[in-house]
């Protein structure tokens, strides 16, 4: 093994900082090292990296099919002017402040994301975690039994209604993701997500508990897109709903990032849920994104 290589895990449940390597340079060895690592502690942060965008794309690979190839989160112009409050990509950059794991409101749920620091505040905007494997064992016997068999559909259009914004302003604010992912990346339209193709479908219906389909655990799976458990009522969906996640999302099975420039994260969508943390909005921040798409074998909802 790479002598240099370290990683230490994080003190929270989940989560380790691996120093020691380049992963735009990765030995075979360096990298099963890091998968196994990935697979142990599910999230994983790369200090000091400052990966391009086709490195971090690359890197991202070595996990599977991509689902998105680059995408900036900002909430800056192209001229560098910051966008307003009520700007629609900044609606949805905020609803991202709620605890979530990426794509479960798409037919196929992602495998896992990739996020690098490019322009930071000068305070907040730190990313956490939260473990939903540990979440899930420490649940009491009955709370377990309870939902074994429980369902939730899952929708952005119902998450950012959650937040204040309306249909016609999400869809607007994913058009212009989109078109930031073509500008910051130079793709043509046909490399970066049809953001809009993916919320005309039906909201897909996914088990409250999964087992990882690599280690076989089971993890909660839960969030803000989560909504509608078939056979409860509105309110009483929504109690358990929050009432799970509230629980789930509590030391010691959460876990803070303070980003640096060109820190890198990667986590497991499968058995975390994750939120960005407030900033001033008059202060630029931009994260690039790599999303690795799911297994439609074992990531396809109802």
């Amino acid at each position: 093994m790479n002598e240099r290589l370290c990683i230490e895990p994080a003190d929270a449940t989940l989560g380790a900082t691996v120093t020691g390597v380049r992963l735009a340079e990765l030995s075979e060895r360096e990298w099963r090292s890091i998968e196994a690592a990935f697979h142990e502690r599910a999230v994983l942060i790369f200090p000091g990296q400052h990966l391009s965008d086709d490195d971090q794309a690359a890197f991202g690979r070595r996990f599977g099919e991509l689902s998105i190839e680059g995408q900036p989160f900002t909430n800056q112009n192209p001229d560098g002017s910051v966008r307003p409050p009520d700007d629609p990509t900044v609606q949805l950059l905020r609803g991202n402040e709620g605890w979530h794991t990426d794509s479960s409101f798409q037919p196929i749920s992602a495998k896992a994301s990739i996020l690098s620091a490019r322009k930071l505040p000068s305070r907040g905007g730190e990313t956490g975690w939260a473990d939903m494997r540990a979440a899930y064992e420490a649940l009491e016997p009955a709370m377990r039994e309870r939902i074994a068999n429980l369902r939730a559909y899952h929708s952005l259009f119902h998450s950012q209604a959650k937040v204040g914004q309306g249909s016609e302003s999400m869809v607007n604010g994913l058009a212009q993701m989109q078109a930031d992912g073509r500008a910051g990346t130079g793709m043509s339209p046909g490399d970066t997500p049809r953001y809009e193709a993916e919320v005309e479908q039906a909201p897909p219906l996914r088990p409250l508990v999964k087992a990882h389909p690599v280690t076989g655990r089971p993890a909660l799976y839960i969030g803000r897109h989560a909504y509608g458990i078939p056979g409860m009522s509105e309110e009483a969906s929504e109690r358990l709903l929050q009432e799970l996640v509230d629980f789930a999302c509590r030391p010691p099975r959460v876990l803070e990032h303070r980003w640096s420039v060109g820190d890198v994260a990667i986590w497991d969508n499968r058995r975390v849920l994750h939120r960005a943390r407030p900033w001033d909005s008059s202060e630029p921040r931009e994260m690039f994104h790599v999303r690795v798409a799911g297994d439609p074998a074992t990531e396809t909802g109802l």
